[in-house]
């Protein structure tokens, strides 16, 4: 178990923290290189998009790796307050996150925005909505980019 000092400068607070699980990933190369993860089970080429001015092709980018890691987290969320609200009928879940690369005129780099498209199969509009807001509240994902980047939030 690792412990960690958190300064937040947006909040000017720092916080104790013991971590329940770390993941460890090496990246070499940037956007034209590899990841690996401490234990071999990622370990994934690296190629910026051709939308980026890359060469494209086979290999993942970093935007898809966090649409990954926020989409499966979210439905995580999704299901944990599913089965904590005791929400009957509910009979499959999913989420698709985009996740974009922006330009960032506050400093000339960039900046990413998202957008989850939730799907609730088995409850109607407005319960659907209601879990949607919940899970928002309680996913790591969604807590982290919090503040920082935009999300939004759509039921398909």
């Amino acid at each position: 178990m690792y412990d960690y000092i958190v300064n937040n400068t947006n909040e000017k607070r720092g916080m104790n923290m013991s971590a329940l699980y770390t993941a460890e990933v090496t990246a070499t190369g940037g956007r034209q290189g590899r990841v690996v993860s401490a234990d071999g089970v990622l370990d994934v080429e690296i190629k910026m998009p051709k939308a980026l001015g890359g060469p494209g092709g086979e290999g993942t980018n970093p935007e898809q790796l966090f649409a990954a890691g926020y989409a499966a987290c979210f439905d995580s969320a999704l299901n944990l307050v599913i089965r904590t609200k005791k929400v009957p009928g509910i009979t499959h879940t999913s989420v698709t996150a985009h996740i974009s690369i922006l330009s960032d005129e506050a400093d000339g780099g960039f900046k990413l925005a998202g957008v989850l498209e939730v799907y609730i199969e088995g409850a109607d509009r407005e319960t659907a909505q209601m879990l949607l807001e919940a899970a928002h509240g309680v996913c790591p994902y969604s807590k982290a980019t919090r503040g920082n980047i935009d999300v939004a939030l759509k039921l398909v």
